[in-house]
């Protein structure tokens, strides 16, 4: 099946026995090289036996050369934006960059932000996150271009702050915190690094999983099916409810297969390690992107987005939610839906996706608290709420999978706009503020990003010591991992 490609065509072999697009048999390759190469790369160029130069060089020119076969001449887009960016930022000055960056991509705007919180910005005006995440001094061009294009992160990401990736790649990512008897931090070091062997086979056996079942149950389970005038007509509601659920939720292997894979790379590499929790473990989701458990359980629509996309929901909070001055909920789904891209669909999906924020934390503020003292009718409750959400969840990001402003509207009006009404009722109906007993029992719920999400956020940033830092060495490895001493 022979398709028009600016990337290389020497797998087109390949992409025909499988019968699988020549794009997405180069991403799938390529990343299937990006760890083997990661492997090599830990082995052979690990910081304890070559410098950070040799490795950011490497880095930088394995990422190029992967981006030049998925996407030919495509590629000079991450050398022109990054030249660009870096650019304004020698010649504007940082004290003006951080605006500007905006525009740009997730990490570009991030390093933005936290260079811009490192050196423009008081101590007294930053959150532990910032100041944790802030960058004190201006990065080389070549430590810029192996953040913006190494291998390991290249064509699936994920995002990572700039702190931890220069931590990796200069070889003090190992060091942790543990809590003495007495309460008081200890600094540790480990004599070896520790083996991400079995986080990356663990990983690898996801995306197998995650792939088989795309190419052969999702295929079966197309979500335009929704939209079948035919289907529509002879199918009862509740059946329509169900595939609903099921074809939407067939749709999301392949994003557990590529953001897995993405991060089993980075573990391959030795990037990834977040310490080790009580029991002496070592733990590799410092920069994971999703939490598939959670999400198919999801029993909340925040809880659904605290596992999804995780990287990119951090980044939201990071530059939009915690900065914004006004509706800061309704800002960040707008900007969510501008970086996706221009299609129709991404606007209808995460516009109706602030209603649904926005219904549901009122529906949890004002009535969860009446379920939670007794277990049968908690369960109860967790049962009702698992199915609510899993279906809002699935009606919210039809337009996201269609893209279109026609099939979309299509799909919505074949139900009514049911929930977009259930929605607008609920929030004219129920108080957005707290009651007096749910404000005591959830006062730790924050409003639309997540608290699991902003304790991830400290508890995943490493540092690093550099001239003119503030923080000494002791304090940044405390930042980092605070929530590892249970």
């Amino acid at each position: 099946m022979a398709t028009s490609t600016t990337g290389s065509t020497l797998l087109q072999p390949l992409s025909n026995a499988v019968r699988l697009p020549i794009d997405q048999v180069n991403f799938v390759v390529c990343q299937l090289f990006a760890l083997l190469a990661a492997i090599w790369f830990r082995t052979y160029l690990h910081s304890s036996k070559t410098s950070s130069f040799i490795r950011h060089v490497v880095a930088t020119l394995l990422g190029l050369y992967l981006a030049l076969f998925c996407f030919g001449w495509y590629a000079l887009h991450f050398v022109v934006q990054s030249g660009i960016s870096y650019y304004i930022m020698i010649i504007i000055g940082v004290e003006n960059m951080h605006n500007p960056m905006m525009i740009i991509t997730q990490k570009i705007t991030s390093l933005a932000y936290e260079i811009h919180d490192g050196m423009f910005r008081k101590e007294e005006e930053l959150t532990p996150s910032q100041r944790c995440l802030a960058v004190r001094r201006m990065p080389s061009l070549l430590e810029y271009l192996s953040y913006n294009c190494n291998f390991m992160g290249i064509l699936a990401g994920p995002l990572c702050s700039y702190k931890d990736y220069i931590t990796f790649i200069e070889g003090r990512s190992y060091q942790l915190t543990q809590s003495e008897a007495n309460g008081k931090e200890d600094v540790k070091y480990e004599q070896t690094d520790p083996s991400p062997n079995i986080a990356v086979t663990q990983k690898l056996l996801i995306c197998g999983f995650s792939l088989l079942f795309h190419m052969t149950v999702t295929k079966t389970l197309p979500v335009e099916y929704n939209i079948d005038d035919n289907f529509r007509a002879t199918v009862s509601l509740p059946m329509r409810i169900i595939y609903l659920y099921v074809s939407l939720m067939a749709a999301r292997p392949k994003y557990y297969f590529a953001w897995t894979l993405a991060d089993a790379i980075n573990n391959a590499a030795g990037f990834g390690f977040r310490g080790y929790d009580k029991n002496g473990a070592s733990r590799w989701d410092l920069i994971s992107n999703l939490r598939i458990q959670h999400i198919e359980f999801s029993t909340s629509f925040k809880m659904f987005l605290d596992n999804w996309n995780i990287q990119t929901a951090l980044w939201l909070k990071r530059v939009c939610y915690e900065r914004a001055s006004f509706s800061p909920t309704i800002q960040t789904f707008i900007l969510s839906a501008i970086w996706h891209g221009v299609y129709p669909g991404y606007y209808l999906t995460f516009l109706t996706g602030v209603l649904m924020t926005l219904a549901a934390r009122a529906m949890r503020n004002n009535i969860r608290h009446y379920f939670v003292d007794s277990p049968p009718v908690k369960l109860c409750y967790d049962v009702i709420t698992w199915i609510a959400t899993q279906v809002a969840i699935s009606y919210t990001v039809v337009p996201f999978v269609l893209l279109s402003v026609k099939p979309s509207f299509m799909f919505y009006s074949s139900w009514y706009f049911c929930l977009h009404i259930a929605c607008i009722l609920v929030l004219l109906i129920l108080p957005l503020k707290r009651t007096q007993k749910g404000s005591i029992e959830q006062a730790s719920i924050k409003p639309s990003w997540p608290k699991k999400l902003e304790e991830e956020n400290v508890l995943g940033q490493n540092s690093y010591s550099t001239t003119n830092n503030s923080f000494n060495q002791k304090q940044e490895i405390t930042c980092r991992y605070p929530a590892l001493k249970q």
